[in-house]
């Protein structure tokens, strides 16, 4: 018995860590936001993303090595694994998300590219056994009505290219997550993760080269270039350990649910730092996923099949 109530308690110490991790990967991923979009103004977004891409692999390295960590991928099958999760879970979701910005709203772009719960949550429960209680299902509501409220004032004009990039940046994501679950690679998640943003890097850097031909980092401002290598440390280095270490330590749907507190943080960096001014539907779909994201950090995970 007594051991019994040593493995609840390191179990519930390790819950309440990954959901401290999740509100500090929120504050990192929606403050992101709009220092990109700022760097977008002067930098193209592939010359831009191959850099923020570096400094990520430099900053999950150096991580690695200070901690002790291992780098070490098994086998030719795990490294397989981890190419498929870097393409959907960073490569995808660095393109996709920077494109998206360049014609729709920062403050759009960020709350469609949060639809990935909503294909993590049912990508889970086919793939995983993950089945949602009955406060997951209320927070998947909430989402999808928020969603749907904020992208119908949108469907009566000619929806801007960043809208579908905004969306598929989701779908990507919430696949990517699943995927990585589904794999259960066997190393170090820190590893994991380091080699993801490694590839994503040689990926970035190789489309850089091939549609713009060259890193355009010429005549950018000093902001500019702080914008870019602050998205690199904190977005790609330090919030990508985070997530890869939270979705090991908390079902897929609570991490996915979760994380939803990153757009609300991200629209209020907006309109702060870009002036953006959301509409009555812009609010009223935010307040709806704001609530789905409190729904899950203040109950408990569901639990998967054995």
């Amino acid at each position: 018995m007594r051991n019994l109530d040593f493995t609840h308690d390191a179990s519930g110490r390790a819950d309440v860590g990954a959901r401290l991790m999740l509100v500090v990967l929120c504050f990192i991923w929606g403050i992101t936001w709009p220092i990109m979009r700022i760097a977008l103004y002067e930098i193209p977004p592939l010359s831009m993303r191959t850099m923020t891409a570096a400094l990520g692999a430099v900053t999950l390295y150096l991580a690695c090595r200070f901690q002790g960590r291992s780098l070490r991928i098994p086998d030719v099958k795990s490294w397989a694994h981890v190419t498929i999760a870097s393409l959907l879970n960073v490569v995808a979701f660095m393109v996709f998300g920077s494109f998206a910005q360049l014609t729709a709203a920062t403050t759009r772009v960020t709350i469609l590219a949060y639809t990935m719960p909503i294909w993590a949550v049912l990508l889970a429960w086919l793939f995983l056994g993950e089945r949602p209680n009955r406060t997951q299902l209320l927070a998947l509501g909430l989402c999808a009505a928020g969603l749907a409220i904020l992208i119908y004032p949108l469907a009566e004009t000619k929806i801007a290219p960043g809208i579908w990039l905004a969306l598929l940046t989701g779908l990507c994501w919430g696949g990517g997550t699943i995927y990585l679950k589904w794999a259960q690679i066997k190393a170090d998640p820190m590893g994991v993760a380091s080699w993801q943003v490694t590839i994503a890097f040689a990926v970035t850097a190789a489309f850089m080269l091939i549609f713009e031909g060259r890193l355009h980092l010429a005549g950018a401002s000093a902001v500019a270039l702080l914008c870019t290598a602050s998205t690199g440390f904190l977005a790609n280095g330090v919030a990508y350990g985070l997530w890869f270490a939270i979705i090991r330590r908390l079902p897929a749907a609570t991490a996915s649910l979760g994380v939803l507190g990153s757009p609300v943080i991200g629209v209020i960096a907006s309109i702060l730092i870009l002036g953006e001014r959301p509409t009555t539907a812009d609010l009223i779909g935010f307040a709806l996923i704001f609530a789905a994201s409190t729904c899950v950090l203040l109950t408990r995970p569901a639990t998967a099949k054995p």
